[in-house]
């Protein structure tokens, strides 16, 4: 995914410090106000510790870090800046956790020039004294101590001996090494040089017994000298040697070397990794490499490496430095390398552990590098000794050391993304160009210093060519002060010319024209215009480019395809969408979207035409995101959050696909969003975080923006640094596979999806493509057992999912012998082909599925997968017995019970990888989806499913498992139901250990049924109520005092709350009413209230029932946006009319015509595909349901159907999408009218009394349910907006759309009117004759 791939810390431009862990070896070198700290092989950024965390004064000084050093021992970073000492400490099992350890605060006029600690010692020098701290813990509270202070004149580096006995000091005004007694601060000793000093090393000697001090000193002539104690004054020191260039090559050469540098090479380092090399198991081969090792290690050598000028390495060795007298050192030359292994004498170099391996690692700087030396092939002056890992080469350029300590305020990139700069808040930046393809990293190709002009808005071009008002020669214009500016993308690269679009305070465009040649670089203004708005915007701005370059607008025929390029947002929350015409660049509106938010304080729009808004609210901050297609069916918001932290920063960018990923900037993290695909089965939000970067542990700097770049690159700015998060490239040869991309990743959640995904198995089932889904399953099977990789897989040509399913089957049939004569036989085949979809196959195939998953689907989209195939065996072994509607049904109900068992089951232990969002978890489903049970109600074949539903239950169905199932809601035969409700009593009282006839009264006084419940009390011994309820029961309740007494039970017990077994008395004293109330108000289960009153009234035309689907389910469905429960209410209520627009209408339209009381109306939930299922069935199933249709305008229809196709493309499956758009039918039941002579012709006896349009000739029958005189109007005489859209002045073009629509109602209105009558005239048939036929 998104990974840290480079960060821009600056260049070290002193020496550097090392802290020597477990398991990496950690780089640190001041830069600015903080501590930069890398892993010192690959050089990857690690932390920056921030000066101003304890001293936040110093956070906008101009000042840097000056003097740094580390301490080993306790893991220690010590760091000054001015006059104040921060101290940082490294603790944690993996040494990862940092924190401030102390802090020392001198006075005002003493800067601190150089540092020292060990083992709990800190030397400070400044520019006029040398002072040694101690350190104290008091109540766990570190405190620095002061031991000792003295004059000295400005230091300039200081370093205690490994004894701790002596400090070794230069200054910075002569060349004089001074040394000093740690325990009182007397100088002892002051070693002259010829040249200026630039380092002091002193040797620390482990294996010897001795503790005296032996110094190194280098000068500024590349010459080391070594220092060593008399054998009669042990405390002074005398040189005893010195390595210059003479010492290491012969005279002609080195009277030729001008230039060079020598550094020694750290003993204790070199020995550690020598060691290891000679315990590893030798060839014999290196037996002789080996020598010169074992050599080196016993002989206790210290060895010191030369750098030449033409990039060659010499390695000199002394030997006997341990020994006394000390005139028996020896040095000499150990190998001399070819030139060219290094750039140059580099001006610090340095060997540290390379932990887990034989080799070391040899860092250099500047430039920074870090190369893996091999300890044989080194010592052996082989090319692969010495192998580059990795540079820091981006800062080689030669201004590097003066890179900008300023603080980073805003980004601008190109509009292909390859180009980026930088603003700062002194007024400088830089312009860097993304080197993609061959390195993947940014190189700064120029730069602007702060000036007395200060620079505001700045715009990057192609290739990082900065155009400013500072270019030479300077090219200046004369615009109005500006508030944003940006550059459109060319239709050329190499074309000169360029567009600059700017935004003044005043709202109005700029366009200014910018012509690139060579030095040449002219300004000049196009035009100055306002948008043709009614009032002035709040804020204008330029919608995101990077998805048109390289895609559209090439040129390549002459003309580039126009988008949008502005983005207008109003006080009242209006966007609104711009594109420029003609040469006087008149503005054109191409879409508005009313999201009613106001007082917004942030805004930015994608290239797919994606808008982000962010709103102030006293819960925090509201982001919501809009897409530009609003209609009827979509008000446009596909994602609303309400995040407490403040949003910083926002920004768009677009995958391939033009798919589109927000990045929301806070201050010490991004979150990634991306569109999530659409499930049928769970309630999904639209957009969700894919990935994090968290800055916390990175840097303590607040995130001052963050910008998309090419390829999905996201390059962050902190403080003065840069980060830069993408795709790691793996070198080659290696073993790990490359890990899933951003755009990889964004397309897995919401990209198309492949044939055997289970969503596209579930919508194909749904949409009676049975014949596909076997085509699907059995090619599935083929790709399995021919082992290829996933990738290579053979999908299924795109005719397959166009076609019907009975031209699938026609086509999938096998073809049988034709029969000339009644007894011929054909010639038959040995052994007949083996069905691919035989159940031995598909028990084979989900046995391998089950034990190797495919790789990319989730666990859930596993098992879903699994339970959908055989679902599908199923439905071919019961295709006869099972109709369309019951097949939707049963799929549902199948993935119901596999979800919940899933969302039951512990989650995974393995944790997400970092970064990723945290997985949406399954969450456990009470029921079915109205939706799902509308398919029931609406199959001819109950009984199956009904024995199916009680099966699922494990053969023993409770009411909790009904009101799951719906079943009381879609069952239609009364005596079915009175027979099922007996089944579910006698499971209630069965259920559990315990018979409690309390459990199944309701249920068996609702079936009338008093004389069972009393009989089964008499079994209750154990229960304390049984002689009262036998006494009770015995009793004759058609008789009005045992009624009476019954409704007094009631409501005692309702006083108890004992509400179920209140509503069981209600029934037992014949209110019917009362305990449906009490179902409604008490145990809030509506469907328990139905159940009850459609088996004591018997039918579905009860009072009762009408109250409860007037009053409490219509309400209901409109308040959740249920429509396929309002759906089904209507067409209880023999409405059925009602019950198609519901299906279509916007539910405000559809508040005004209904007779139940509407008080909410919740969101319209036209995200359901099974919506154009539903419509297309019930559409012309009766008259009334024709009705309903006809008063569903053309283009609303129209409209409907593109966005149920849209929602086909959130879900992946773009193919039946296609099918949809490609396949619907608007043909509508009317009259045919073909002339006015015709009409006034006598009916024949062989035709029908109305003619209908083919989409209803092909139906075998069209039920008759409407009473034409009695049958009240459903709609208004005019269609109108809803109120939230009336408030925006509609489009000029849109009344004449709606008058013609209108004109087409009136006319489908008069048919439907004429199709009515005629079918209320045919309603009287004459006798039938068989002789009309003839």
């Amino acid at each position: 995914m998104l990974d840290l791939t480079q960060a821009y810390a600056g260049c070290p431009s002193s020496s550097l410090q090392f802290l020597h862990l477990p398991r990496e070896t950690l780089l640190l070198y001041p830069f600015a106000d903080s501590v930069v700290v890398l892993n010192a092989r690959n050089l990857a950024f690690v932390r920056a510790l921030a000066f101003w965390e304890v001293f936040p004064s110093t956070r906008h000084l101009a000042q840097s870090v000056q003097c740094l050093t580390a301490e080993n021992g306790m893991k220690l970073v010590v760091a000054a800046l001015g006059h104040r000492v921060v101290v940082w400490s490294l603790s944690g099992k993996q040494y990862d956790y940092w924190r401030v350890h102390s802090s020392l605060l001198l006075p005002d006029d003493q800067h601190v020039t150089a540092l020292s600690c060990m083992s709990g010692l800190l030397a400070v020098g400044t520019r006029s004294s040398l002072s040694v701290y101690t350190l104290i813990l008091e109540n766990d509270l570190p405190t620095w101590s002061l031991k000792w202070s003295s004059t000295v004149p400005s230091l300039s580096r200081v370093r205690f001996s490994p004894s701790l006995m002596y400090i070794a000091a230069t200054s910075l005004h002569d060349n004089v090494v001074h040394i000093y007694l740690t325990t009182t601060g007397r100088q002892t000793q002051a070693i002259s040089h010829p040249r200026p000093v630039t380092d002091l090393i002193w040797r620390n000697s482990p294996s010897s017994s001795r503790d005296d001090p032996i110094l190194y000193t280098i000068t500024i002539d590349a010459t080391l000298r070594i220092f060593l104690p008399v054998l009669d004054a042990p405390q002074y020191l005398q040189l005893h040697s010195a390595l210059d260039t003479f010492s290491s090559l012969p005279f002609s050469v080195a009277s030729q070397e001008t230039n060079s540098s020598v550094f020694r090479l750290d003993r204790e380092v070199l020995n550690a990794a020598l060691k290891s090399v000679l315990e590893q198991s030798q060839s014999a081969e290196d037996d002789a490499r080996r020598r010169r090792i074992r050599e080196i290690t016993e002989e206790g050598w210290d060895m010191f490496l030369r750098v030449l000028s033409d990039g060659s390495l010499v390695v000199q060795a002394v030997a006997n430095i341990d020994r006394r007298p000390p005139t028996l050192l020896k040095q000499f030359t150990l190998l001399q390398s070819a030139p060219g292994v290094l750039s140059g004498p580099p001006a610090h170099l340095y060997i540290v552990p390379n932990p887990g391996r034989t080799s070391l690692t040899l860092i250099t700087s500047p430039p920074l590098k870090s190369y893996e030396l091999a300890i044989l092939p080194f010592f052996d002056a082989r090319a692969d000794g010495l192998k580059l890992v990795a540079s820091s080469a981006e800062h080689a350029d030669a201004d590097a050391r003066e890179d900008s300590r300023a603080e980073v305020v805003r980004f601008m990139r190109t509009p292909n993304g390859e180009g980026v700069g930088a603003l700062r808040s002194d007024g400088s930046g830089e312009v860097w160009n993304f080197d993609w393809a061959r390195s993947g990293r940014l190189v700064r190709k120029g730069r602007w210093t702060a000036d007395s002009e200060r620079v505001d808005q700045f715009v990057v071009f192609d290739a990082g060519t900065l155009l400013t008002l500072h270019t030479t020669p300077p090219a200046t214009l004369q615009v109005p002060a500006l508030t944003s500016l940006f550059a459109l993308s060319s239709p050329s690269i190499s074309s000169p010319y360029r567009t600059l679009i700017g935004i003044t305070a005043s709202c109005t465009v700029v366009v200014i024209s910018a012509t690139i040649s060579g030095d040449n670089t002219t300004l000049s203004l196009l035009s100055e215009s306002s948008l043709p708005l009614p009032k002035p915007p709040k804020r204008i701005l330029p919608v995101d480019p990077m998805a048109w370059v390289g895609q559209y607008g090439s040129g390549t025929r002459g003309v580039a395809q126009v988008h949008d390029v502005l983005l207008s947002v109003s006080e009242q929350g209006e966007l609104a969408f711009w594109v420029p015409e003609g040469q006087t660049v008149a503005w054109k509106c191409t879409g508005v979207v009313r999201t009613g938010r106001k007082g917004l304080s942030m805004a930015r729009c994608s290239s797919a035409k994606k808008s982000v808004l962010i709103v102030p609210t006293p819960e925090g901050e509201e982001l919501t995101i809009w897409d530009s297609k609003e209609s009827e069916f979509a008000l446009g918001l596909e994602y609303r959050a309400v995040l407490p932290d403040p949003i910083t920063d926002l920004d768009w960018a677009a995958t391939p696909d033009g798919q589109s990923i927000l990045a929301v900037g806070f201050a010490h993290r991004v979150e990634l969003l991306c569109q999530q695909r659409a499930t049928y089965f769970d309630e999904t939000p639209g957009w969700s975080v894919c990935w994090k970067i968290d800055m916390t542990g990175v840097v303590p700097h607040p995130i001052s923006d963050s910008i998309w770049l090419a390829r999905g690159t996201l390059l962050v700015g902190a403080g003065h640094l840069l980060f830069m998060f993408g795709q790691k490239r793996l070198e080659k040869g290696a073993e790990e596979k490359e890990e899933e991309s951003l755009f990889e990743h964004v397309a897995r959640l919401n990209g198309p999806l492949d044939e055997y995904h289970p969503q596209m198995v579930l919508q194909c089932l749904l949409w009676e493509k049975i014949e596909l889904v076997k085509s699907i399953i059995v090619n599935l099977a083929r790709n399995i057992e021919s082992g290829r990789d996933i990738h290579d897989w053979e999908h299924l040509p795109l005719e397959n999912f166009l076609r019907r399913d009975d031209e699938a089957k026609a086509t999938n049939a096998p073809h049988r012998p034709k029969y000339s004569l009644l007894f011929d036989i054909p010639e038959g085949r040995d052994e007949e082909e083996e069905d691919p979809f035989s159940p031995s196959a598909i028990r084979k195939l989900l046995d391998h599925l089950e034990e190797k998953p495919i790789p990319h689907l989730t666990p859930s989209e596993n098992a879903s997968l699994l339970v959908l195939i055989q679902t599908a065996l199923e439905i071919e072994e019961q295709r006869r017995a099972l109709d369309a509607n019951g097949l939707r049904y049963l799929i549902s109900m199948r993935s119901f019970y596999i979800l919940n068992r899933r969302a039951s089951e512990p989650s995974s232990p393995a944790s997400p990888t970092n970064g990723t969002a945290p997985t949406l978890q399954l969450k456990r489903r009470e029921r079915l989806r109205y939706r799902d049970m509308i398919w029931a109600f609406h199959s001819d074949s109950q009984e199956v499913l009904l024995s199916t539903s009680v099966a699922a239950c494990g053969g023993k169905m409770c009411w909790p498992d009904a009101r799951a199932l719906g079943v009381f809601i879609w069952m239609h035969s009364t005596d079915a139901m009175r027979a099922h409700m007996e089944v579910i009593a006698r499971n209630e009282y069965m259920a559990g250990d315990v018979r409690d006839p309390t459990a199944c009264s309701l249920f068996y006084f609702a079936l009338g049924k008093v004389k069972l419940v009393h009989g089964l009390w008499r079994q209750a011994a154990w229960h304390k109520e049984q002689q009262l309820m036998l006494k009770f029961l015995n009793n004759d309740f058609k008789e009005p005092r045992w009624r009476t007494a019954a409704l007094k039970n009631a409501f005692a017990l309702l006083s108890k709350r004992r509400f179920e077994y209140a509503a069981a008395f209600f029934l037992l004293g014949g209110s019917l009413k009362d305990a449906v109330n009490v179902c409604l108000r008490n145990l809030s289960d509506w469907q328990l209230a139905v159940a009850l009153a459609r088996v004591v009234e018997q039918g579905d035309d009860g009072p009762i029932l009408r109250g409860i689907l007037n009053d409490t389910v219509i309400p209901l469905a409109f308040k959740e946006g249920n429509r396929y429960l309002a759906s089904w209410a209507f067409w209880m209520l023999h409405r059925r009319d009602l019950a198609v627009r519901i299906l279509v209408m916007p539910l405000q339209d559809m508040a005004s015509v209904v007779d139940a009381q509407i008080t909410e109306i919740g969101d319209p939930h036209y995200d359901d595909p099974s919506l154009a299922l539903l419509f297309s069935q019930l559409k012309s199933k009766t008259l009334q349901t024709a009705q309903g249709t006809s008063e569903i305008s053309g283009r609303t229809e129209f409209n409907f159907v593109l966005q149920i196709a849209r929602v086909f493309c959130r879900m992946g499956c773009h193919v039946l999408a296609l099918d949809l758009v490609r396949s619907w039918s608007f043909q509508r039941p009317s009259t045919v009218m073909r002339d006015s002579r015709a009409a006034l012709r006598p009916p024949s006896p062989v035709s029908t009394r109305f003619a209908l349009e083919p989409a209803l000739r092909r139906k075998s029958s069209i039920l008759i349910d409407i009473d034409v005189t009695t049958a009240p109007p459903t709609r208004r005489a005019s269609p109108s907006r809803s109120p939230s859209r009336a408030a925006s002045p509609p489009p000029p073009q849109v009344p004449k759309e709606e008058l013609k629509d209108e004109g087409d109602l009136v006319a489908r209105k008069a048919g439907i009117g004429s199709l009515m009558k005629s079918a209320k005239q045919d309603v009287k048939v004459p006798e039938f004759d068989m002789n009309a036929f003839f």
